[in-house]
């Protein structure tokens, strides 16, 4: 199952360069607007140190990482919502993600103008939001009218989905994202086959210069909104990480420390995104390999297992569980079965994060 990320923001806001950073892509970098005209897309290993730790405890010859991909579309400018630019281009691609990474620009560069003339950080979230919300009414209202079309025949079913509908238009047009509008559960049953920007979990990106980094006042401006409106904010010095690219992992690491950062904000994007997402990964010993694989929360063992080979979860008879906590600390699989530590669990058994899986199937 794949977990999407859309990268969003005005033109000339990075996320170009943002997504070259995260997938050591060679996508186009380009001062004017609309240089990203078909969307870039790119799969990114998930960072993570349990799976590191199972490397170097057991030594397989292949070690893989769970993975997500980012989608890099085209910048957004005030009117997408009615076709600007390639509004509706723009908008159609990010329907299928299932996490909007919004790029704000937080740096001043005489050689790449920003589209609104001013650098505003605050303002520029506002424009695209404004767009997102825009193009979500547009979409809710042609589902109403489908929706009074079948409940004037008589659809009771379609008559309480119109009422759901017309609480969640009146949140959009007061500004409120469609997934913290005061909704039923029945309402948000009714309503899940629109899909909606607004109802997608969300981030901001906060692209820095070294000059601006790491308390900048417009980085510390879109802190604050983050912090009002509880969205993380992700501050990344764009240019350099993706710069810092064509070095080697020792001579990155030197550098890491001399600016004094513990790690570099793509990876703690990466990680944020995963988390925003609700996912957990649970890792698998098959012959030489060792896998970290990604399911969303509360999953079901047989579905987990359907991650790794669909015929696992058709054919499924149990599960075989550790602890990664149990295995690193007795050191091998076989240990942890002598002490009594690995447990059996069947169809009805959920996942947890962090758990070492043998899955038991009839081929």
């Amino acid at each position: 199952m794949g977990w999407r990320c859309g990268l969003i923001g005005l033109p000339n806001a990075g996320k170009t360069t943002i997504f070259n950073a995260l997938t050591a892509g060679r996508a186009e970098t380009a001062i004017y607007p609309f240089s990203t005209i078909v969307p870039n897309t790119g799969v990114v290993p998930v960072p993570d140190d349990r799976l590191e730790k199972l490397g170097e405890l057991l030594r397989p010859q292949k070690l893989t990482s769970t993975t997500i991909e980012f989608v890099d579309v085209a910048g957004l400018i005030a009117g997408a919502s009615r076709g600007e630019g390639l509004g509706n281009q723009f908008l159609a691609n990010l329907r299928d993600v299932d996490l909007l990474v919004h790029v704000v620009r937080c740096f001043q560069a005489l050689d790449c103008p920003h589209p609104l003339s001013r650098l505003d950080p605050v303002r520029d979230v506002e424009v695209v939001e404004t767009e997102l919300f825009l193009a979500d009414l547009e979409v809710l209202g042609r589902y109403q009218i489908k929706l009074e079309k079948r409940s004037r025949s008589g659809d009771k079913a379609a008559a309480v989905a119109l009422a759901g509908a017309a609480k969640l238009a009146e949140a959009l047009n007061q500004g409120v994202w469609a997934r913290e509008a005061p909704l039923s559960a029945g309402d948000r049953e009714h309503l899940k086959e629109v899909s909606l920007l607004t109802n997608k979990p969300y981030l901001f990106v906060a692209n820095v210069s070294e000059t601006e980094f790491p308390e900048g006042p417009h980085l510390r401006a879109l802190k604050d909104l983050g912090s009002a409106r509880q969205v993380p904010v992700v501050p990344i010095l764009g240019d350099l990480e993706a710069e810092l690219l064509e070095l080697a992992e020792e001579e990155r690491q030197e550098f890491l420390k001399s600016l004094q950062l513990p790690e570099w904000g793509i990876k703690r994007l990466i990680r944020e995104s995963y988390q925003l997402l609700k996912l957990v990964t649970f890792y698998t010993i098959v012959g030489p390999e060792v896998r970290a694989w990604t399911a969303p929360l509360n999953t079901k063992a047989p579905k987990a297992a359907g991650q790794v080979h669909s015929d696992m979860e058709k054919g499924f008879i149990r599960a075989e569980v550790m602890d990664f906590n149990d295995l690193t600390r007795l050191g091998s699989p076989a240990r942890v079965k002598e002490a009594g530590l690995l447990h059996v669990e069947g169809k009805d058994y959920t996942i947890r994060d962090g758990e070492v899986l043998y899955f038991r199937f009839q081929r």
